[in-house]
């Protein structure tokens, strides 16, 4: 018998000798509780978990939860998810046996929760169905669907020209106070429905990473004042929280959205600012002093975002039939969309709306910027009566911002370029939009087509407010059967588009 395997064979013995006269504690139970050795801004050494896994959910006093996030073969660096404050070296710690979970149900909506699950409403404790893991597979490719649903977001140079459908991820991108969080909120606004059809409805999720508390809570009274917290579950963070909290915070909101897919339920989920989240995951790989590579902060700042947005998907019918769609926000610095984490982003999603601080400054809200603004999915995702109002207006507005830089110029213009740059004001008029107020599809399309055919040529730029005032107004005018096939999907033919610019045009007299 070899040297180690007779030392080995002493120690089993003198350690059932010892343990039959009640002298030590099972060694199962030594391995279980660890010590804190060191405690961070956030983060805590811990020795004496050797069998802890990765992100494996610890206890440590005053029921505080970390995650251990590194595991080094003489200590574990853990990720505190609450006040750590009452820490102290030497501090008992030990594994819960299980890995960071979320409770998911119908009883989380219209909640404001932290993402732990805590409520911050003040309406008493969560009622939840049960619990999933925060981190959990995106689903496999052959349970996926086409994206063919449209999302519509009620925002006219959106539903337009860069549609959005159930199951995409769009990424709303643009620098400092352009409006991002406005189209994310305004988008959720929309989705309110009629009693008789709450069958439909779309939950939306919207998951506030260190955002400024007070704005968080205006964002939450106007989603109350508006009705929509029948139907959205806010997920919160705010600035002073922990790191480790911040972090967590985008995948516990999935893991709620998800529940709500796989039961078949169509989901929106807004992360504002996936950029905040990435510097809540810089400042724990700086803290755990991970070393700079792939495992640390840039290097893993595609992983942690691609395995969150890859979540997003809709799922065959075969699989629940539910649908995840994801608008993360991402902030930009002096319009420098190819910086490291804006590229990440635009490589991860199907697409991207960017907000131009240009367009901002000028008055023409929203602010999006349509020659950066792109949606891979496209027309498939946009229903077929878009196609005929839609076909040539984005080509038409980029061809008169051109013109309109040119003219600046104070060049002679031939009439030809005169009517493109009139046509151009006109558009640009009909797709400001004030915040808060989303327009429906049907007015949109009477508004479009109107717009494509000339019928706001005539009219002066100052009284174009009252112009689209009117044909909106006239939607309600639409027969009931052109009302359905229009909603219903099926596409516009000859007939209809006269009938509809006859209803517009004679909005117009009046």
């Amino acid at each position: 018998m070899e040297k180690g395997a007779v030392y080995q064979s002493y120690d089993i013995a003198f350690e059932a000798l010892i343990r039959a006269a009640g002298k030590v504690t099972p060694a199962a139970t030594l391995e279980e509780t660890g010590k804190v050795m060191t405690i961070g801004a956030g983060v805590a050494t811990v020795s004496g978990l050797p069998g802890a896994q990765l992100e494996e959910l610890l206890l440590f006093p005053g029921n505080l939860y970390g995650i251990a996030f590194d595991l080094d073969q003489e200590s574990i660096g853990a990720v505190l998810l609450d006040d750590y404050r009452h820490l102290n070296t030497g501090d008992a710690v030990e594994r819960t046996g299980r890995v960071m979970d979320v409770p998911v149900g119908e009883g989380l909506i219209g909640r404001v929760i932290d993402p732990l699950g805590r409520p911050l409403d003040e309406r008493g404790p969560v009622v939840y169905s049960r619990r999933l893991p925060i981190e959990r597979n995106a689903p496999a490719i052959m349970d996926r669907a086409p994206v063919t649903v449209p999302l519509q977001t009620g925002i006219k140079v959106i539903d337009a020209l860069i549609p959005i459908g159930r199951g995409q991820r769009e990424l709303i991108l643009g620098d400092r106070q352009t409006g991002k969080t406005a189209i994310a909120i305004d988008t959720i606004l929309n989705q309110r429905v009629q009693e008789q059809n709450k069958d439909n409805q779309v939950l939306c999720i919207y998951c506030a990473i260190r955002q400024q508390a007070s704005g968080v809570a205006r964002i939450i009274a106007e989603l109350r004042e508006k009705g929509a917290m029948e139907y959205t579950t806010v997920v919160v963070t705010e600035g002073n929280d922990p790191p480790g909290l911040a972090y967590i915070a985008p995948y516990a909101a999935t893991s709620i959205a998800e529940y709500f897919m796989e039961s078949g339920r169509d989901v929106l989920i807004v992360y504002d600012d996936l950029t905040k989240h990435a510097r809540a995951y810089r400042e724990i790989s700086l803290l755990l002093r991970r070393p700079p590579g792939r495992e640390a902060f840039p290097g893993d700042i595609f992983y942690i975002h691609s395995r969150l947005l890859e979540r997003a998907t809709r799922l065959r019918a075969e699989a629940g039939g539910g649908s995840l769609t994801a608008l993360p926000i991402v902030e930009t610095e002096a319009q420098n969309i190819s910086a490291y984490i804006p590229t990440n982003l635009i490589s991860i999603t199907d697409g991207q709306i960017y907000l131009s601080p240009t367009l901002f400054e000028l008055g023409a809200l929203p602010a999006v910027d349509v020659g950066k603004s792109v949606s891979r999915v496209g027309g498939a995702a946009q229903l077929p009566a878009y196609h005929s109002v839609t076909g040539d207006l984005k080509l038409g507005y980029a061809q008169f911002e051109e013109l309109e830089s040119f003219a600046r110029f104070g060049t002679r213009l031939d009439e030809h370029t005169r009517r493109v740059i009139a046509r151009g004001q006109r558009i640009r008029l009909v797709l400001k939009q004030a915040e808060h107020s989303p327009v429906p599809v049907l007015e949109q399309i009477i508004l479009l087509l109107a717009l494509m055919e000339g019928c706001f040529d005539e009219i002066d730029t100052g009284r174009m407010g009252q112009a689209e005032n009117k044909v909106r107004r006239s939607a309600a005018e639409m027969p009931e059967v052109l009302t359905r096939k229009l909603l219903g999907g099926e596409k516009m033919n000859d007939a209809d588009r006269s009938a509809i610019l006859a209803i517009a045009r004679e909005a117009l007299k009046t």
